[in-house]
Parts: structure tokens; sequence; C-alpha cells
């Protein structure tokens, strides 16, 4: 039986101790944040809250400020962390369930603060530490039993917002029940990815993840490569981050690296690769003159006077220009999207690149294979905790079984490798792999009874892969399919690159409609996908291609069709529930706006962001926005609508793209009825739910909106003159205007009389006029030429 939480604190509110406390607020968790009193305050200040919690409230601070994003989903959440400090706030843990100790890495100082709370945790609170090198046992040594059971490990990673993994790590003396309680809450709560570590130095990611850079680099110098060229290596080509190794050490701080690392060295002694964990002298050398990264501007790579970029050269510790590297073996895994077989390539090739690439794989396999066992029971947690801590695509044994573990070890053992006996056991006890699949069962080998046991998947997981295996899909086509998930519902999936929108998806839209509403077994429908990205919008290489040929009859279809399904989503008799994710844009965020519901990934970056290519949106966008701003006003000629039709005329003009499924929903993107799923994997389980609930609950259509009363002619001319103020100042050329122009037309409802009604028929019909107009304007092609050639927009 898991326990109840409601309410949670944290103690430490430095990097990681304000990450956490943001991530239980984003979670809907009140979270008290403590830390010390600042030193040498004066004595006026001595008297005062917001001095005596400054450390408190500039982890708060800088919480909000965090960069890409901020760490809350939306500044809303920061009223749920209530700042603190030691001295005249611990006595309010007692209301805590949960007390999360993430001070200095310092075992008396964090024995000293466990002595000072253990009188005020009411009973039944769990206290857990996130600790990535100090043991449990001597964090506990001498504690009632009561306080032994009640505690654990949780190691977050940072930043907490945005990385996947929670190791959790049990002590000898921990109760099942508080093991399976932070299980399910760091889960479905904080909807992370949890790996079961063991009491050992690091725990499993950061030992392996640290090892391998510590690796390269040592086997960087042997052989004389640059900086950059292993990063060009050990990037996408093997499966990793762009961030690679160096630019990877420079985002956490270099200062931290070597903490890592040290701490590995200095914990390990048994350890038959100790060695790897010292770093070399350069290292210390940048760390003294603060070359830390980004923190300090300046890592293994910096920006020059003129914004060139620079890299350090680890023979001098100076820095040079970046010289670009050119390895066959690194060309041969562009464009390839599978990752074993960008590693396969990378490795069968006969240069520099695949000889540093096969002896660091060949060193990092053997070494996560020696510690099945010390760091975690079986491959499974491994693979996941580099996976998600490390963001690699495959963890070293699914990695093993992608580049084939007999003949690969075959290889390392005629290279003079000693591979441990457990990989050879693969090969005589199992059948050759560490994984299997038997039909939409995924299987891995145990080490502990020699046979391969089934991996289960956590409640409301659903892998369209296997329900495709199953033969579960109704209809597909290149572009995407239609998938029958169960209970009646449906699963419409995208699966072009970058899941643009082409003809495929436009035709299988229809005809999943058609299923929806022509199968009476059929109760709801779910429009998601796995991919990073819901979907980047409209296919533009075939909007500029038929601009150009002057195809016009051609594009007014393709937006009618978007246009049509999505109104046949919104007012389809049974619900249809969009999941938009990660990058939701143009037409990715159009069709996200006509479900009957959105259930939206946390992580959202959601906007219509046509006019950064010159045109506007016309699949229902520029019309739905003003249904959403317009929402809840009366029916009337009395209320202005114009406050509100600039609201949208902002959003769209400006192009403005949401940091989080909390800020879509500021901007009215999501409604208070939408959900968001904090968990990713569990988005396609909950929007079932979603509808099947709907369903049982009778669901019906909306009514179309009665109170699309607009400012016409009038209102267009005051968005006008605004615009020619940007261009007058410098802040808008000549074509944003000719866009904005548009813009206002549709949203205001074209050249009618003010405070006319109009219908959605009449914003879409403008729509589609307005897109095909600017189409065919030279300085609207040329954007949309320069996007597909620079990825990023031109400003003519």
């Amino acid at each position: 039986m898991a326990r109840r939480i409601d309410r949670a604190a944290v103690l430490g509110a430095g990097v990681m101790g304000s990450g956490i406390a943001a991530h239980l607020a984003n979670a809907g968790i009140p979270c008290l944040l403590l830390d010390i009193v600042p030193p040498n305050l004066t004595d006026d200040e001595k008297t005062k809250p917001e001095a005596r919690n400054r450390f408190a409230l500039n982890g708060i601070d800088a919480a909000k400020k965090f960069k890409p994003a901020p760490l809350f989903y939306h500044e809303k959440f920061a009223a749920l962390v209530t700042p603190g400090n030691f001295d005249d706030d611990l006595e309010k843990i007692a209301d805590c369930d949960i007390v999360i100790e993430v001070v200095v890495e310092n075992l008396d100082i964090k024995r000293k603060l466990f002595d000072r709370l253990q009188p005020h945790l009411k009973y039944g609170a769990i206290v857990s530490s996130n600790t990535s090198g100090l043991s449990i046992a001597k964090m506990t040594d001498g504690y009632p039993d009561s306080f032994k059971q009640n505690f654990l490990v949780t190691h977050f990673f940072n930043p907490v917002r945005f990385m996947k993994l929670l190791e959790i790590v049990p002590g000898p003396d921990t109760d099942p029940e508080v093991l399976d309680t932070w299980v399910k809450f760091g889960s479905d709560i904080l909807g992370k990815g949890i790996v079961f570590g063991k009491d050992t130095p690091n725990f499993v990611a950061n030992r392996i993840g640290v090892y391998s850079i510590d690796k390269v680099i040592q086997l960087m110098m042997e052989g004389d490569y640059t900086i950059e060229e292993i990063d060009a290596i050990f990037g996408k080509p093997m499966g990793r981050p762009s961030s690679a190794a160096f630019k990877t050490c420079d985002l956490v701080g270099l200062d931290t690296f070597k903490h890592v690392s040290q701490n590995c060295y200095d914990s390990l002694p048994d350890d038959d690769e100790r060695d790897v964990f010292t770093l070399p002298s350069f290292v210390g050398a940048m760390i003294e003159r603060k070359l830390l990264g980004g923190k300090t501007k300046a890592g293994f790579y910096k920006k020059g006077e003129a914004k060139e970029k620079l890299v350090i050269d680890y023979k001098t510790v100076e820095y040079r220009p970046v010289a670009k590297p050119d390895f066959e073996s690194v060309k041969s895994t562009k464009g390839v999207s599978d990752a074993g077989e960008r590693i396969r390539n990378l490795l069968n090739g006969s240069d520099r690149a695949a000889a540093i690439a096969w002896k660091a794989t060949a060193y990092a396999l053997i070494y996560a294979a020696k510690r099945i066992g010390e760091i975690a029971d079986d491959v499974v947690n491994i693979d996941n905790g580099m996976k998600w801590g490390f963001n690699w695509d495959l963890g070293p044994f699914e990695t093993w079984d992608a580049i084939g573990v007999a003949d690969s070890v075959a290889r390392m053992e005629a290279d003079g490798f000693k591979v441990p006996d457990v990989v050879k056991r693969v090969l005589t006890e199992g059948e050759g792999t560490f994984y299997k699949k038997v039909g939409s069962q995924r299987y891995y080998f145990d080490f502990g009874t020699g046979r391969y046991q089934p991996i289960e998947l956590p409640k409301n997981v659903y892998l369209l892969g296997d329900f495709k295996e199953e033969g579960k899909v109704v209809k597909d086509n290149f572009g995407a399919s239609l998938i029958d998930i169960g209970d009646g519902v449906l699963c419409l999936e995208f699966h072009t690159k970058m899941n643009a929108i082409d003809d495929d998806i436009l035709n299988m839209m229809n005809d999943a409609l058609d299923e929806l509403e022509g199968n009476p077994d059929r109760v709801g429908m779910v429009v998601a996908n796995h991919a990073d990205n819901f979907s980047v919008g409209a296919n533009i290489a075939m909007v500029l291609m038929a601009a150009q040929m002057g195809n016009w009859d051609m594009l007014e279809q393709v937006v009618r069709q978007l246009q049509g399904g999505g109104q046949r989503m919104k007012y389809c008799k049974k619900p249809v529930i969009t999941c938009p994710a990660g990058m939701t844009l143009g037409g990715g965020c159009e069709i996200s706006l006509h479900g009957a519901r959105i259930q939206a990934a946390a992580e959202l970056y959601m906007g219509l962001v046509e006019v950064g290519v010159g045109v506007i949106p016309a699949g229902g966008g520029c019309k739905e926005t003003v249904c959403r701003v317009l929402r809840g006003v009366p029916a009337d000629m009395v209320t202005p609508r114009t406050p509100f039709i600039q609201k949208a005329f902002e959003q769209i003009a400006l192009a403005k793209v949401s940091r989080s499924a909390e800020e879509a929903r500021g901007l009215m993107y999501l409604r208070p009825e939408d959900g968001v799923s904090l968990a990713r994997e569990k988005q396609i389980g909950q929007a079932k739910e979603v509808a099947l609930g709907l369903a049982r609950a009778g669901y019906r259509p909306p009514v179309p909106p009665d109170n699309l009363i607009l400012p016409g002619r009038n209102g267009s001319a005051l968005f006008e003159a605004g615009l020619l103020q940007f261009n007058a100042g410098g802040f808008a050329t000549d074509h944003d205007v000719t866009v904005g122009r548009y813009v206002a037309k549709i949203l205001c409802g074209g050249d009618i009389q003010p405070n006319s009604k109009v219908t959605e028929q009449h914003l879409l019909d403008l729509e589609c006029e307005s897109f095909l107009a600017l189409c065919g304007m030279e300085k609207t092609q040329a954007r949309i030429e320069y996007m597909l050639k620079n990825g990023k927009p031109l400003r003519n």
C-alpha cells in the first residue's frame, strides 16, 4: 500500500533543491523550501524574514529565471513553494509527508540536519536524501529503526524539470511500503522514469556515464584527437545527444563533472579501472581559470569577440577556432534514423573516427557488464539509467544487441579485451541477446535465474508499435496509421518526417473520422504519436512548390482539407482527444485545437508560428483562437470585443510559443478542462481514459458559437496603426506589416461593419483567402525558401 503524499519539504535551496521544489510544485504538491540563515547578517537584517530566508528566496528566483525555460511550468506554481530557514521554520515539516534532503555533500552536515529534523517529523513521514556518493548506512548509523525504515535515497538529475531519470536506492532497513510509495509518487505524480540502484558511489547513470566520458578523454589524448573531433564522433553517430562529450561537460559544469569523477575515484578503491576517474591536468587548469562551461560562458567551448566558435586546445590550454572534422565513418551515419544502424555504420568504418569509437564502445560495454549486480540487479535498470540520465538513444546492453553480441565479443577478444563471463552467459545460456521480443512482449536476460524475464510496462503505458505487431492497424499509409488501441478507442498516429502535415495525414484524418463516426463499435479517438514532436506544422516545401508553380487550386484544396478535418473533429458526435507534445507548431497546433479535449504532454512548445514564413494560420487556427479568446463572452452587442481580439492578434502576429503545457493554457491553447501528462509515456493511456470517460458520460459535441461579434474594418484599422508604428520604429519589416494586416483582417471578421456577427465558416473563408494571397507574394516565397535552407526565419 502506497502512502498518500499531499505536502513536501525540501531541505537545501541550491540548484538541485530549488529544482526539486519547483517540480514538486509543477505536480501540484505544496512544498516547504528551507536553507540556512545567511551568515553575517546585520542586526537589522536578523529581524527580517526576507533576509533570513534569502537563500530559499534566491533558489525560487533562480528556478523562475532558469534558461532555456523556467523550472516552473508556469510562474503561478511558484506560489506553492514556501521559503524558510532551518532556524525558524524546521518545525513546519511536521505537516509534511515527505522530506527531501539536498544539502552539501558532507556526511557530518547531513547527519547534523537529520538530528535536528527528527523531533519534528510526523508519524510515517518519509525522509530521503539526494546524495550521489554517501552511503545510506553511514547517513543513518545509530538512528532509531523508525527513521531507518522510512529512509531511502531519491537521486534526481539536473535540471529536474527536464531530466526524466529518478534513481531510487533503498537501504537495508527501508520499509517496502516506503519504497512503493516513492516509486508510485515519482512515476505517477512527478512523471519520472524510475531506476533502482544499489547503495554504491554515484549509483547507476553517473557511474557508467562518467566512466564513459572519462575514458573517451583518456583515449582522445592517447590517440591525439581534438576536442571537436571527439564531439563529432560521440554525439548522434554514437546514438548519444548532440552535446556529445565535451559539450555535455560544459552544460553540467566542469567543476561538477570533476567532483563526480573525483567521488568515484575516492569511493571506489576496489574498482579495477579506478584510475580512469582521474582527470588530466588540463581539466584542473581550466577549473583554476574558472573555465567551467556555460555558467562562466567559457569551458571546452566559448564564443570569441566576433561571436566565432572557439575550442580549448588541451595541449596548450588556450582557445583556437573550431575546425570542422571530416570522417567518412561519421558521414555514413547521416540521415540514418535507427540508432543501432548508425552505431554499426560508425564502428564498421576504417578511419580514425571508427577506431576510437570502437575502442570507447568496447571499454564502456565491458565496464557496464562488470557492474551488473554491483550497481543494479539487471541490464534494464542500467540501460534505462543511461537513456534517461544521459539521453543515450540505446543503453549499453541495447547497444550490445544492436552491434551483435557474438560478433562484438569475438572482435573484442581478438583485440585483447577481457570480456566478462556474464556476457558469455548470454551466448551459452540465452539466445545470444540481452533482450528478445515475442509478439509485443519484451524480455531481458536475467543473470539471477539464467532465463529471460518479461519487462512489465507501468499502468497506462501504451506502445503503438506493440498494437501494430498484434495486427491492430485498421488502416495506414506512408504518413499516418489508424490503430485500434482497445475498448472501442482508435488512435490516429502521424509518422512523416518531423510529423509535417501532408496529403497522407490529411487523407487519414478523414478516413479515421469516417471509421469513428460510421462504426457503432467505436466510442472515441486519440490523436497521438511517440515522436519527440507531435507535429512541426505543414509541409512548407510542398506549399512553396505549389506556389511557385501557380497551382492555386491544389493549395486551396489542401487548406480546405485541413480546415474540414478540424471542423469534423470538433463537431464529431464521438470524442476526439488530441495529444500535443514537444514542438506542436502551425498546423500541428491547429489540429490539436480541434479536439473535444486535449491531453497535453507537460513539455509542450505550442504555437501558431506561420507568420515566420510569411503566411497566416489557415487550418482553423485563426478561427479557433478567436473562439477561445471570446469563450465566456456574452452573445450581445454590449461587451467590446477588441480587447479580446487584441490578445489573439498578439499571439499570432508575434508567433508566441508556449514553454510548457501550462503556459499553453495561459495562451488559451489549452482550456481549463484539458489535461496534462507529466509522464509522456502515459499520455496516450490517459487520453484513452478521457475518451472513455466522455463516452460513458453521454458525450455531446459543442454547439457552434453564437458570440462571434467582431469589430470589422474599424478593428483592422486599429491594429494596422499599431503595425505601422512598429514599422516606423524598426521593429517590423514592410512584409511583417503586410502579413500582420491579413492577421488583423481575419481576426476582426474582414471588411464588415463594426459589431457584426459572423460564423466560423466566414472566418475559415478569410483564412483561406489570405493564405493564398500571401503565398503568391515574392517575399513570402523567399521566407519559406530561407526557412527550408537554414532552419530559421528570414526577416525581409
